[in-house]
């Protein structure tokens, strides 16, 4: 069967890889939205193919700065940073810039052979900015999507645009090909089995005809462990590689 491209389909895979229909699976509609709600948030969180880096850019109204923050749309894991707003001591226009005049003046150099007076330069220029200039201070929360920028009223130009850094989280809404990772389906799947062998408990030594009982216990602690390898896998090997956010 081809990989499922809609939630309804995803779910009915879920099942069909726990044993449906050969197996009746004790979970209700209810309890698998549940699972699958919960797998997604996880994946979102820690899966490096659950987010992507973004930029978004806003225009700074009077509003913005009399709140001191800048309303952004939900669902964004975090933010990185923002593009520095301040003055900058290498900015400049066209000849007056401070990278174009360093390359002109040591041309011969850097075509010929060696850059590293160039590289250590724009190092230092960029110490310089860090020592004199600074960094926006800013505060974000994902579940109040507002960023705040606590560098003064005075960081805030009104008609000015700031460039956003943020990690935007991946809607199954809207990429169907999210219902067909792989990591996602196994450990979906893992959260369904758990669920299943927690509903299966309260029938532990019951037996049915023909000698038959339940074994709730062995279901869960199984789906238990199969859960734990796979939030560690995906906490230690799995996160972006570059993950340093406010959110």
């Amino acid at each position: 069967m081809a990989q499922p491209t809609t939630r309804e389909q995803f779910k009915g895979w879920v099942l069909r890889k726990l044993g449906a229909p050969v197996i009746d699976i004790n979970v209700s509609d209810e309890q698998i939205d549940d699972r699958v709600d919960e797998a997604v948030d996880f994946w979102r969180d820690y899966h490096y193919s659950g987010s992507q880096l973004v930029y978004l850019k806003h225009q700074i109204t009077q509003a913005d700065k009399d709140n001191g923050y800048v309303t952004l749309p939900a669902q964004l894991l975090g933010i990185s940073g923002i593009f520095n707003m301040q003055s900058s001591i290498s900015t400049g226009g066209g000849i007056f810039n401070v990278q174009y005049q360093f390359v002109l003046n040591n041309l011969e150099d850097i075509t010929g052979y060696n850059i590293t007076n160039y590289f250590m330069s724009m190092q230092h220029l960029e110490f310089l900015q860090e020592m004199l200039v600074g960094r926006p201070m800013i505060r974000y929360n994902k579940h109040v999507n507002k960023l705040h920028i606590d560098s003064g009223q005075d960081a805030m130009t009104v008609g000015e645009y700031i460039i956003i850094e943020a990690y935007d989280v991946i809607d199954p809404d809207t990429y169907s090909d999210v219902w067909s990772d792989r990591w996602l389906q196994n450990y979906t799947a893992a959260l369904v089995k758990e669920q299943w062998g927690s509903n299966l408990t309260k029938f532990t030594g019951m037996q049915l005809v023909g000698g038959v009982s339940f074994n709730g216990e062995q279901i869960l602690a199984d789906a238990k462990e199969e859960r734990r390898m796979m939030e560690e896998e995906a906490v230690q090997n799995l996160q972006p590689l570059s993950y340093n956010y406010i959110g």
